[in-house]
């Protein structure tokens, strides 16, 4: 199938962690999923009060958080050991596995927080690979100049550059900024389920099969299929790209924990609940 803008989403407001206010794009009752994608956040806000408690100590299971960080500070603590500070334009991407418990704090009492969590599901048979974290800070992640546009390649590929972050599957993650009046072409990989997240400006968003369709700051264009995306922004606009190969496979999920079976499910919560889901569990609470 040829790709085509398939759905429009606006991000809905909620909250989470110690009641941090965002915008949820995927994991909503209008978007629940976007296969391999099971959440995609939108957190920005310049009033401490908004996001000061942040996201205290929680557990996943089965696969991978991804943090990327606009403006401000968050620090990281996890069940492994692994430790780092979120700063202005970098990314930290967790894979959870067969089990961790994390905290992501704000460094910060004033000014503005803002950044996107995005969950990449994982395929069974890496649903219990070890946990691992990598801290990839702003300068790393290589930047494409382009007639009229430019973009940030987190993961994946654009052209020939390869992004910064080691996936364990098929995935792209791309921050696109648009020039006013100019028409930026996104190649992505066959088959890939995409979203367009505009989160300053408007951009219109187009296919070889789907008309533009105007896509405003805080809401999302769906596409599915095969062949490039175009983006036109009259005035300047900022937005993420984000695609991934779908698993096509049965999901279980409850709360921080994404598996097959509700039998997975039922196990990650007794682990839990028995100190086992990660090493280290009770020592890491107990030192937050």
């Amino acid at each position: 199938m040829r790709r085509q803008l398939v759905k429009k989403v606006t991000g809905m407001p909620t909250s989470d962690g110690a009641g941090v206010q965002l915008k949820r794009v995927i994991g909503q009752p209008a978007m629940p999923d976007l296969d391999p994608f099971m959440l995609l956040d939108d957190f920005r806000n310049n009033d401490p009060k908004a996001y000061g408690a942040g996201f205290p100590p929680h557990p996943h299971r089965g696969f991978e958080t991804v943090t990327y960080m606009l403006e401000g500070k968050m620090e990281h603590h996890d069940s492994a050991g692994n430790k780092g500070l979120l700063r202005d334009g970098g990314v930290q991407w967790m894979t959870a596995g067969s089990g961790v418990l994390h905290s992501e704090m704000p460094k910060q009492t004033d000014g503005r927080l803002w950044g996107f969590q995005l969950w990449v599901n994982l395929p069974g048979r890496l649903k219990m690979v070890k946990p691992a974290y990598q801290d990839i800070q702003s300068g790393d992640i290589p930047e494409v100049q382009a007639k009229g546009f430019s973009v940030r390649v987190i993961a994946g590929q654009f052209g020939e550059q390869q992004g910064a972050a080691k996936t364990l599957t098929d995935v792209s993650y791309l921050d696109v900024h648009i020039q006013g009046g100019q028409r930026a072409p996104i190649d992505l990989p066959a088959n890939q389920n995409a979203i367009v997240f505009v989160y300053d400006g408007q951009a219109k968003v187009s296919t070889d099969e789907s008309p533009p369709e105007v896509i405003g700051d805080g809401e999302a264009a769906i596409l599915q299929g095969d062949g490039p995306i175009y983006l036109y922004a009259r005035n300047d606009a900022r937005m993420l790209v984000i695609a991934g190969a779908p698993l096509n496979e049965p999901v279980a999920r409850h709360g921080p924990f994404v598996m097959n079976t509700h039998e997975e499910l039922v196990q990650a919560v007794d682990d839990y609940n028995a100190g086992t889901l990660a090493p280290n569990q009770w020592a890491f609470l107990e030192r937050q």
